[in-house]
């Protein structure tokens, strides 16, 4: 550790997170991680951290820190303004922020999740190899309170500060590549149709756990129930409701509703970032 972070504001919800806990699934871990990876990816490179450096994820509202040593940032993923002792800051390229400053990530004017990237990394303990927070399990960091004091790991060797990075916009409308299966059996042939050509939004009440959907219900053939089974990133369960759910990193390892299809884990980054009401599109892929 070379330093420390005081959390100033908290945000709606701001977790510590990494590319999570794969292979533990047969243990009931789900594999948690940044919901946005290639966000997070492109802030580590941005400040020469490895790509295992564990960054924070705002949600909606962003959050405020103050270090107690100089420190280089990141802030990417949503649009939002930064500031930096009360001067604005520029947002997708590393800027410095002085010992005792507090760096301000405001609200985000388009999309969800906000990632902040700090050279030499979160450096929480690792629970199961990884440092992210899970809220399912309750494994690695709570989510951040104000108040809370982050360790900061050494960062590399210093490198020219780019002018700009490549960031994509956040989606106005979400493709989901699909592919049918295992339970597709379980539906109709009309709610087959229905979730391929309806145009769904996303729900309010989506969070790290699943992206739940509003637009017409799947109507099942059989309504039985399923012996729990094996669930995985990207599944597509219909509850009794009949709305999709698509599992995102958070999501339980196993579960008792049926899957119709499971979407494309490329395409789940994008979902990260589409706020509630944005429409939805399920295509075969």
């Amino acid at each position: 550790m070379t330093g420390k972070l005081t959390v100033v504001r908290s945000g709606a919800l701001t977790t510590v997170q990494d590319h999570g806990r794969r292979g533990h699934a047969h243990l009931g871990v789900p594999r948690s991680g940044a919901l946005d990876a290639p966000a997070m990816g492109l802030a580590n490179r941005l400040l020469g951290n490895g790509p295992d450096a564990a960054v924070l994820e705002t949600t909606l509202t962003g959050c405020a820190l103050r270090p107690d040593r100089g420190v280089s940032v990141v802030v990417g993923g949503a649009p939002c303004p930064v500031t930096v002792g009360g001067r604005p800051a520029p947002w997708g390229v590393p800027v410095r922020v002085p010992a005792g400053a507090v760096l301000n990530v405001g609200g985000v004017t388009a999309g969800v999740r906000s990632y902040v990237a700090v050279a030499g990394g979160i450096a929480v303990d690792p629970v199961l190899g990884s440092r992210s927070t899970d809220l399912l399990s309750g494994l690695g960091p709570s989510p951040l309170h104000d108040g809370d004091v982050l360790p900061v790991g050494a960062p590399a060797r210093q490198t020219a500060l780019p002018d700009s990075a490549p960031w994509p916009a956040p989606p106005t409308e979400l493709i989901l590549p699909l592919r049918f299966g295992p339970r597709a059996d379980w539906f109709t042939p009309a709610a087959l149709r229905t979730l391929t050509s309806a145009t769904y939004r996303v729900s309010q009440h989506s969070n790290r756990i699943g992206l739940r959907t509003e637009g017409p219900a799947l109507e099942r053939v059989s309504t039985g129930e399923l012996p729990s089974e094996g669930m995985v990133l990207g599944a597509v369960q219909v509850p009794p409701d009949g709305r999709p759910v698509v599992f995102l990193h958070d999501h339980p390892t196993t579960g008792g509703y049926p899957v119709v299809a499971v979407v494309d884990e490329a395409a789940l980054a994008a979902a990260a970032q589409a706020p509630a009401a944005t429409p939805i599109r399920f295509v075969p892929g």
